[in-house]
């Protein structure tokens, strides 16, 4: 009987993970026989069954305590019974409802049976039930089996596809900063899971100019990372066409808004910096980026809402000098957001102590010294949300 709702669930979920670590072979196997030897007595079943569906048949692949010779191999999918438990996930045979005839003869009545599926694959568990058995408690166990199984297969496929998504992201964001004449360019991030949402990109053209850009799609994971991978791509093929700023990011946002994607909002800062300094720029809804020169600091607020929830936004170009010895921090909310032990956010006014503090060093070594003075505020934690700084720094 399971005494304790919470503590159950907690232990089937380690169980689980257990198994997944572990790596066996056929994992559903496993499952069937750790069940019945680990939490049986808690799920009141016993006598497992482990059937494939094969063609039209489900075909006995394993089966845990049982000695009787005459266990029916295979279950015909057509049957009464087995459409019951394909229809409803999981269904438990008792008193009227149709047999699930697992073996000549006399055979074990109750009886509880869930389905799993696998991509294409399907299986059917099935397990007798103890003499005192609660429907009940039950269907809320096999239930709950059933669905961090479900679960497992799903976090497994997932993870396949994250690492895909990984090199997909990889792939896009830039591996090495531009050479500008007079300028230092560095950026670095870091995902919270294995794929994130933020995103920076680089531009260079010939008319002795470059482009710098940061983003953030809402949320972090696969869905924000295909966001992102959409964004710099829009971006990229968008400054192609030597289309004006606003009109990239305007159209950008028209794209946004269409996807289908569960992430569908992005904030995102565009900057084109000629090498007199001269630099003009377009903030929709990014955190605002910080230029420094001694101790002088502008925030580069100008633009206009994040890109996706409007079909169609406005966005006002802002303008900006970067005098020699000047230097420009972009970064994402993962980075100002971090939280101390005592639940403060680093916040932008520590940014902007420590950027005029060490405005002296490179771009590389700021960025460096910036992420570990955030990450030792969070008390070496591991990061909570995506997090990423770019430096732009012109040259005395």
């Amino acid at each position: 009987m399971i005494t304790n709702v919470k503590d159950y669930y907690r232990r089937l979920d380690a169980f689980l993970s257990e198994i997944y670590q572990v790596g066996a072979e056929n994992i559903f196997s496993t499952v069937l026989r750790e069940l019945v030897g680990f939490l049986g007595k808690d799920l009141r079943i016993k006598n497992g069954r482990l059937y494939e569906l094969i063609i039209d048949e489900f075909v006995l692949v394993y089966c845990t305590n049982i000695q009787e010779p005459d266990c029916y191999e295979k279950l015909d999918i057509k049957s009464e019974a087995v459409q019951l438990v394909l229809k409803h996930g999981t269904y438990i045979y008792h008193d009227s409802s149709p047999t699930l005839r697992i073996r000549a003869g006399a055979y074990a009545d109750p009886l509880v049976a869930f389905t799993i599926l696998r991509g294409e694959e399907v299986w059917l568990f099935v397990f007798e039930l103890y003499d005192n058995w609660d429907r009940e408690e039950i269907e809320f166990a096999v239930n709950t089996s059933r669905k961090l199984l479900n679960a497992r297969i799903s976090s497994e496929s997932m993870k396949n596809s994250l690492l895909h998504a990984e090199l997909i992201q990889r792939s896009l964001l830039p591996k090495n900063a531009p050479q500008i004449e007079g300028f230092e360019i560095f950026g670095k991030s870091i995902s919270a899971e294995i794929v994130g949402g933020d995103l920076y990109d680089y531009n260079t053209f010939s008319e002795g100019h470059f482009g710098v850009g940061i983003g953030d799609a809402i949320g972090h994971g696969l869905p924000a990372a295909l966001l992102a991978r959409d964004v710099v791509t829009g971006l990229r093929m968008g400054l192609e066409k030597e289309m004006k700023i606003s009109a990239v990011i305007q159209k950008l946002n028209r794209v946004i808004h269409r996807s289908t994607l569960s992430t569908s909002f992005t904030s995102l800062f565009y900057a084109e910096i000629e090498t007199t300094g001269d630099l003009v720029y377009v903030n929709a809804g990014h955190p605002d980026p910080i230029l420094v020169h001694g101790q002088r600091i502008q925030l580069l607020k100008r633009g206009g809402t994040v890109l996706g929830p409007l079909p169609e936004i406005q966005l006002k170009r802002g303008f900006a000098v970067m005098p020699p010895g000047s230097l420009l921090v972009l970064y994402s909310d993962g980075l100002i957001e971090r939280r101390n032990i005592y639940g403060e956010t680093f916040g932008q006014q520590r940014l902007k102590e420590l950027v005029v503090n060490n405005q002296n060093q490179s771009a590389e070594n700021l960025v460096t010294d910036i992420i570990d003075v955030v990450y030792d505020f969070g008390n070496q934690q591991t990061w909570k949300d995506d997090m990423t700084v770019v430096i732009v720094k012109r040259n005395v």
